[in-house]
């Protein structure tokens, strides 16, 4: 088992994006994302920071129109590299959860690595967008990463103010 890499990289490219995400579950917390959406290259830079993932993702999509589909694309790729990189899971805790603060916030998220896909997402903002990402989006994209890594998530913000800071605590 010491010698399996739990690595994987899928490219996806469809009328809207091309996306290619490259993951080592074993990393120490790199990040190079390139989606296009400053904010959602942010949220991508923490989850692999705090979860000591390293993630490679490019994104070419058609932010002329709007963020919808690179956002949701970006969850599918990265949700199947996951599911790959994980194989047959052995090894791994298949439960885990968390209560993250972060100033004023505290949002508590808590994860079945079990096969069968699922979100609940008790998240709301007061903002309509963070930077130029629609606050929409975020959970679009938890919804993606879930169905596609093959996991059951469950997302609640207890409480906080700030959009910025509730956000990120999601993905942390």
């Amino acid at each position: 088992m010491d010698d399996v890499k739990r690595q994987a990289t899928i490219s996806r490219k469809t009328k809207e994006t091309e996306i290619t995400a490259t993951v080592d579950l074993d990393g120490t917390g790199a990040a190079d994302i390139r989606t296009g959406i400053g904010f959602l290259d942010h949220m991508l830079e923490q989850l692999a920071r705090h979860g000591l993932i390293d993630i490679k993702l490019a994104a070419k999509g058609d932010l002329h129109i709007d963020y919808h589909h690179t956002v949701e694309d970006s969850g599918i790729v990265l949700g199947q590299a996951f599911a790959r990189a994980l194989g047959d899971k052995l090894g791994i805790a298949r439960y885990a959860d968390v209560h993250l603060p972060m100033d004023e916030t505290l949002t508590r998220v808590a994860i079945d690595v079990s096969g069968r896909p699922y979100l609940i997402w008790g998240v709301t903002f007061t903002r309509d967008k963070l930077g130029e990402m629609d606050t929409e989006l975020f959970r679009e994209w938890f919804q993606a990463f879930a169905q596609n890594a093959g996991i059951t998530l469950h997302v609640h913000n207890l409480y906080g103010d700030n959009n910025h800071h509730i956000a990120e605590t999601c993905y942390k």
